[in-house]
């Protein structure tokens, strides 16, 4: 069973949200975060980046850049532009991209599920990236923004996210940058939390869905409050983190692609000859060509568009891993032909989101960055389910989420 319950979020009033909120700590860098920050000191960024309160050029790691956070988070609460609910409540967060409207609870996770494999991943995580977050939540001794879950569809929740969808927001803006809308409700009701608690304890498994360094963080900080307390009952507020529960239908996975840098000592012609082993290969011509199916891929080379399958016997549909088209290309092409064998390290290579485009592939490649381009066909969440269900983990690299939750909407104390 998942174990959930409901806070006392800590959430800018109506006047203040558009100045508080902002996009994860995680999608951009500093001197992004500084200019969208400006001169707004009421902007999120001064926690969540908190080295822009600092010269260009220091270390976000620096010690005194976490000790900033901690300043500004007690700052905001002080001048008003953070106020923390006065009873238990969940909340209601909805997102709209291109007409399609997702529907998530904010709730409470418990720590527990995530150490016992309830709370599900899908990636790997790095330590250095742990250890930064969990610095943050340490000193703020807040979970600054919320993780990104996707629950299995559920009638009685979908029926009280659409009673409360119905009602006037509390929340209600169009985000720059993005520019999508975001909308949020106060669950406060007695009934509906009680159901909403209940349903969810119905539920075997909960699934990460974006956010796996921020659940790690937060998880590994509430263990260790709880080895530091002999005292500990369960109940203390750090036993649990917060999340964005999304039913799994409703999410939208985009794309994520692959640009190189070059083709390992090969001219294109030998390329291309070498990928017809494993591939079907047909050149489309100069017109972007987005890949249709499961297993079919989109190469950009030369000026062309390229259009790969991937022949029968070079995947498995039985293994959870094996049928990822992620997979496929890099056992096939980045590591088997280009010789790029670890996608995280590897400076040959780089990434971009669906969001962009295909247009941006053939940007990079036009000028002169990158050799190459290869476009996939997005993975679905039920592979996701399934691949953590099995307990395996899924190559680096694979999901690209959108919309991006806002951070700032509403944070949870861990006292």
């Amino acid at each position: 069973m998942a174990i959930v319950k409901p806070f006392k979020g800590v959430r800018p009033p109506k006047q203040y949200v558009e100045a508080v909120e902002s996009r994860p700590y995680d999608v951009l860098d500093s001197d992004e975060a500084r200019a969208e920050a400006g001169d707004n000191e009421k902007s999120l960024y001064h926690i969540i980046k908190p080295e822009i309160n600092f010269p260009v050029g220091t270390s976000e790691y620096d010690p005194k850049v976490y000790v900033s956070a901690a300043e500004h988070f007690q700052k905001f609460q002080d001048k008003g532009w953070l106020v923390q609910d006065t009873t238990d409540n969940y909340y209601l967060y909805a997102q709209t991209m291109k007409g399609k409207t997702q529907y998530g609870l904010v709730v409470c996770a418990a720590v527990a599920d995530y150490l016992n494999g309830v709370i599900k991943k899908h990636e790997l995580t790095r330590k250095d990236k742990e250890e930064d977050r969990m610095k943050h939540v340490r000193v703020n001794d807040a979970n600054m923004e919320p993780v990104f879950f996707a629950y299995p569809d559920d009638p009685t929740l979908d029926g009280i996210i659409r009673k409360y969808a119905a009602r006037p927001t509390e929340y209600d803006f169009i985000a720059p940058v993005d520019g999508f809308r975001h909308q949020f409700w106060v669950i406060s009701d007695a009934d509906d939390i009680a159901a909403i608690t209940k349903a969810f304890a119905a539920m075997p498994s909960l699934y990460i869905a974006d956010g796996h360094h921020r659940s790690a963080a937060a998880a590994l900080v509430g263990a260790e409050k709880q080895k530091a307390n002999p005292h500990t009952t369960g109940k203390e507020e750090y036993n649990y983190f917060m999340a964005v529960c999304f039913p799994a239908s409703q999410l939208t996975i985009l794309d994520y692609n692959r640009v190189v840098r070059d083709l390992n000592g090969m001219t294109e012609s030998e390329f291309l000859e070498k990928l017809s082993q494993n591939f079907d290969v047909q050149d489309t011509g100069t017109a972007i060509y987005h890949p249709q199916q499961l297993h079919e891929f989109s190469l950009y080379l030369g000026g062309h568009w390229y259009r790969l399958n991937a022949k029968p016997g070079t995947y498995n549909d039985q293994d959870p891993i094996g049928v990822l088209d992620v997979d496929i290309s890099s056992r096939l092409i980045l590591d088997q032909l280009l010789g790029i064998k670890d996608l995280r390290t590897d400076k040959r290579i780089d990434f971009v989101g669906g969001l962009r485009g295909l247009e941006e592939l053939k940007r990079r490649v036009d000028s002169g960055e990158m050799k190459m381009a290869l476009a996939l066909y997005p993975v679905t969440m039920q592979q996701i389910m399934d691949i953590a269900d099995s307990g395996k983990i899924m190559p680096p690299k694979a999901t690209w989420f959108e919309p991006k939750l806002r951070s700032g909407l509403v944070i949870h104390k861990l006292s």
